[in-house]
């Protein structure tokens, strides 16, 4: 068999099982180890233990368990509904106010759990009941939700920005950095169209009546709510940006700062603790399977030769560097409809990031593409994550259908706000080169 015969039997066999619902870890791992066993026979089976034996190399996975934790406090002990309710009383006066607020809060959620899935959830909890009352529209509710989740991938600690600075040999701090300013980019963007639309179509976000709207005392007293996020990501991100800790002491802080936070809000009980302990460890070992069914599956490609193979056929098609870039980007919005992004990024990086260091190319900047474009992928129709994850928590006269149609401008605006970075890398670079050069 040719590489060519061996990439559609590896790629289009993991792509069927996947189709069967099996879990992606096994798939990768078990299809990796099935493939091999035709090629080599009995040889391959010392290539099972590799995943498990370069896992412990990486050290920086220890912030995983840390930063999932921090955020799984403050979610199980409703320090979020807190937040929300700050930025509805701020924002109330403001047409699409409550959408606003909602996107504002998804995305602080999302930045201080490092997890998308946690803030859609949360917010599809707490948002949607007050913004259904408010006789907001199905898709601009459901819309909001998510794209101010998915902004999670972005705004620093992203877990998937930890897995992408281990695997591309980046500093974490560097590309934390780098994910803030878009992110913050990405945010404006989705209130100014909340903005402009809901100015536009009034019906879609009726305002808050003027005599319900909270006074600048309530104001300025719901402002205590915000005290403890803000404290945690300044611990956190404040100590890693200037340098003062390692990543993985940061997260350390950031774990202890959760614990007395809720402990300060005399919320810290048996069953937040548990709950929080338990879902860690959860997420956890699903990012530890993936990441050695990866490696391993990795190995295995690396074997045959096609990394080689690969990097040398795309360095030799007719393109600009510019064009390359694009072509990649398209890779990972194909490949996002279908597998987890976690998956695609241990299949794709140790190809990818070879031939974006060849093109001159920055690999925080390529991360930060490859961050959107999986934000792109949660809100992608049919398999978009986020969108099944909204369904699990919306109403019945929601439809699927409407929560489709509630993403494409949210798609649409994020596809802007990948153009715009791709051409101006200095978006991504100006405050890691700030910070760390």
């Amino acid at each position: 068999m040719n590489i060519i015969e061996i990439s559609i039997l590896l790629f289009g066999g993991m792509l069927l099982i996947l189709l069967t619902g099996l879990p992606i870890t096994f798939t990768l791992g078990g299809w990796c180890m099935v493939v091999g066993l035709l090629l080599y026979g009995p040889r391959v089976f010392p290539l099972a233990l590799y995943g498990t034996d370069s896992i412990m190399g990486y050290e920086s996975l220890m912030c995983v368990p840390m930063f999932v934790f921090m955020g799984m406090m403050l979610y199980y002990s409703h320090i979020a509904d807190d937040v929300y309710d700050t930025f509805h009383k701020w924002l109330a006066p403001v047409p699409g106010g409550l959408a606003c607020a909602t996107v504002g809060t998804s995305t602080l959620i999302a930045a201080i759990e490092g997890s998308e899935t946690t803030a859609t959830l949360c917010m599809g909890t707490i948002a949607l009941p007050l913004m259904r009352k408010r006789g907001y529209s199905k898709t601009l509710i459901t819309g909001c939700i998510q794209a101010g989740a998915a902004l999670g991938f972005l705004i620093p600690p992203s877990i998937i920005a930890i897995l992408y600075a281990i695997i591309a040999r980046e500093s974490i701090g560097r590309l934390f950095a780098g994910g803030v300013v878009p992110g913050l980019l990405l945010f404006v963007l989705f209130v100014i169209y909340i903005i402009i639309r809901s100015k536009l179509q009034p019906h879609i976000a009726p305002p808050v009546p003027k005599e319900e709207r909270p006074s600048m005392q309530e104001k300025i007293k719901s402002l205590s709510h915000l005290i403890m996020p803000a404290a945690i990501i300044i611990a956190v991100m404040g100590t890693i940006l200037l340098r003062i800790v390692t990543p993985v002491e940061a997260s350390a802080i950031g774990a202890s700062a959760s614990i007395l936070a809720v402990m300060t809000k005399r919320r810290l009980s048996r069953q937040v603790i548990t709950e929080a302990l338990m879902t860690t460890l959860k997420l956890t070992s699903m990012v530890m399977w993936i990441f050695m069914s990866a490696l391993t599956f990795g190995r295995l490609y690396n074997l045959l030769g096609a990394k080689q193979i690969i990097e040398a056929v795309v360095l030799g098609l007719p393109l600009e560097p510019l064009g390359i870039i694009l072509l990649i980007q398209l890779s990972f919005f194909v490949l996002g409809t279908c597998l987890d992004d976690t998956a695609i990024l241990f299949i794709t990086m140790p190809i990818y990031i070879p031939i974006i260091q060849e093109l001159g190319f920055d690999p925080v900047w390529f991360g930060v593409l490859y961050l959107v474009n999986m934000q792109m992928a949660y809100l992608t129709p049919p398999f978009g994550y986020c969108l099944f994850l909204m369904r699990s928590v919306a109403p019945p006269d929601i439809t699927m259908g409407d929560i489709y149609r509630s993403i494409i401008p949210f798609l649409i605006i994020q596809g802007i706000g990948l153009l715009i970075i791709m051409f101006y890398p200095q978006i991504v670079l100006w405050l890691p080169n700030l910070l760390f050069d």
